[in-house]
């Protein structure tokens, strides 16, 4: 005789009702995980170059560094990984670039028709004396202040930029273009100074940005960031560029000419000098000849005139006087007692 089996236990093993069993028991395991998952989803490992901010209903509540993060789930208490005190994070500061239109522009860029104002003025920016420069800047920053950092959240870096950009303007525009970058290499050995002031340029861009940092969290807007250090790439717009290379060939053109000018007025110079060495040699020789030839001449006259013998006098006069006679045509004698005759040279007989 076979056993009967009672209608309510064929139900409870029935297919339908063990899948709906099986399917309860995995709904709530996957409940029970997703439940500890959330429990513990705060609950985290800190690396060394990070450090959490944890909000407690928005509120801050503490700063955790490297290690592990207790903390409870969202939405009871929030955290933000930021970078350590002393990680320092590079931003290259994009407003001060020259745009993808105005590159595009410049390709295409001709006298029929030219760039715009607002393209053809991107990415360059105005020194002193009326030059034009770009900077290339990238921004080396810590988070001094996590809380503000984190308050400010998305609005941090396009602050920085614009903090970056006004500063680098105020500080080409107080600026000489010879100090910012060597668009004259004739000027760097006559003005020390500037070399200074070029070599200053990243320092002094560093403080007016923290200058202006320190005005942001004065008036409590701060963004919790400090710059340490910049970097800056100085450079000259294209056409500059061309235009300062032909000043400069022209420069060194000339100062070849001046240079070959003055040599040969050097050779000339030399050359006159020789020549006046020797005319002043030539006429001394000439001087000392005529000078002993004529005190050959008149040595007789002058041992006579210092002789104090007039016998010896009057026997040379009369001597020579007869050979000196013998070669004129006519004498007229005169009288030195009578004064009734006088010859007088140049009259007519």
């Amino acid at each position: 005789m076979s056993e009967e089996v009672p209608r309510g236990t064929y139900a409870l093993n029935s297919p339908w009702i063990q899948a709906g069993r099986l399917a309860f028991i995995a709904l709530y395991a996957v409940t029970v995980l997703a439940a500890l998952a959330w429990a513990f989803s705060n609950v985290r490992k800190i690396d060394p170059q990070d450090r959490a901010v944890v909000l407690h209903f928005g509120a801050l509540d503490r700063i955790q560094n490297a290690g592990l993060l207790l903390a409870w789930p969202q939405p009871f208490e929030q955290v933000v990984l930021l970078p350590a005190a002393d990680r320092v994070i590079e931003r290259r500061v994009e407003n001060l670039l020259r745009s993808d239109e105005a590159l595009k522009a410049d390709r295409v860029a001709s006298f029929a028709t030219p760039l715009s104002d607002a393209l053809a003025g991107s990415g360059y920016l105005l020194t002193g004396d009326a030059g034009v420069v770009q900077l290339d800047v990238r921004v080396f920053y810590k988070v001094t202040d996590p809380h503000a950092f984190v308050l400010q959240g998305e609005h941090v870096l396009p602050a920085l930029d614009r903090l970056v950009t006004r500063s680098a303007v105020a500080l080409t525009a107080a600026r000489d273009l010879d100090t910012i970058l060597v668009a004259r290499p004739e000027l760097i050995g006559a003005d020390n100074q500037a070399a200074e002031r070029r070599e200053r340029l990243r320092g002094d861009l560093v403080q007016g940005i923290n200058a202006r940092l320190a005005q942001l969290k004065a008036s409590g807007q701060g963004i919790g960031i400090e710059v340490a250090r910049v970097d800056v790439q100085s450079s000259l717009p294209e056409p500059a560029v061309s235009a300062f290379n032909a000043v400069l060939t022209a420069s060194q053109q000339a100062d070849k000419a001046v240079a070959n000018a003055r040599t040969d007025a050097e050779k000339l110079t030399q050359t006159a000098n020789e020549q006046a060495d020797r005319t002043l040699q030539v006429a001394h020789a000439q001087a000392g000849e005529r000078l002993a030839k004529a005190s050959a001449d008149t040595a007789t006259v002058s041992g006579l005139a210092k002789s104090s013998d007039p016998q010896t006098l009057l026997r040379l006069y009369r001597e020579r006087l007869p050979k000196i006679l013998g070669q004129a045509g006519s004498v007229t004698t005169v009288n030195p007692k009578d004064d009734s005759r006088l010859i007088i040279q140049g009259a007519s007989q």
